[in-house]
């Protein structure tokens, strides 16, 4: 069973009272109130720039912020990304936080040859909202984005298994949906899945 979660919250709009940050908070709660340690990662909170060059990408070290992000990460047993969906993916400061927590050596072993996975042993949740149907993004459109997540960055890194939660037609819901997706994310933070 975990017991130490970090939940990495990446609405990219540090002003907060969007769903996104709802749902973190209501999983924050359910773990916490089932006696887990969380750690929370607000990513419009954190300041760094982006990744440019390989070679900055490769042989830079991340500011502090990130480097804090990292430690809880490495800490925690169980991850919770929750983020809205905008085109199609992730939004592109999600994204840009990816690309410098997972630099060679933190995720991935920096041997090229070896190609360990140093993250091994952790499990995920990835909760996305969207404007459109749930069932139309993941049938339709093939869910890419959220694929490319499990796929390309935390499966390449170890991290299995990896559960999803797809909230969809989240301007047009009810007040009484609105709590229905609160408690359900409520529940999944107090079995830690």
């Amino acid at each position: 069973m975990v017991q130490r979660i970090a939940i990495i919250q990446g609405h990219p709009d540090p002003a907060g009272g969007h769903l996104c940050h709802a749902l973190a908070d209501a999983y924050a709660a359910g773990a916490e109130a089932a006696a887990r340690e969380v750690r929370r990662i607000e990513v419009a909170e954190l300041d760094f720039p982006l990744v440019r060059t390989k070679t900055e990408w490769e042989t830079g070290s991340p500011p502090l912020s990130v480097a804090a992000a990292q430690q809880a990460i490495q800490w925690a047993e169980h991850l919770v990304i929750v983020y809205p969906l905008w085109q199609g993916m992730m939004p592109a400061l999600l994204k840009g936080f990816f690309e410098q927590v997972f630099r060679p050596g933190f995720g991935k072993s920096s041997e090229l040859k070896a190609w360990t996975s140093l993250l091994k042993g952790r499990s995920a949740r990835i909760v996305v909202t969207m404007g459109m149907p749930a069932l139309l993004y993941r049938w339709y459109f093939g869910a890419h984005g959220l694929k490319s997540l499990e796929r390309s960055l935390l499966g390449f890194i170890g991290v299995r298994p990896i559960r999803e939660t797809l909230i969809g037609m989240v301007e047009s819901a009810s007040e009484a949906r609105r709590k229905a997706w609160l408690e359900k994310l409520r529940a999944l933070g107090a079995k830690g899945r």
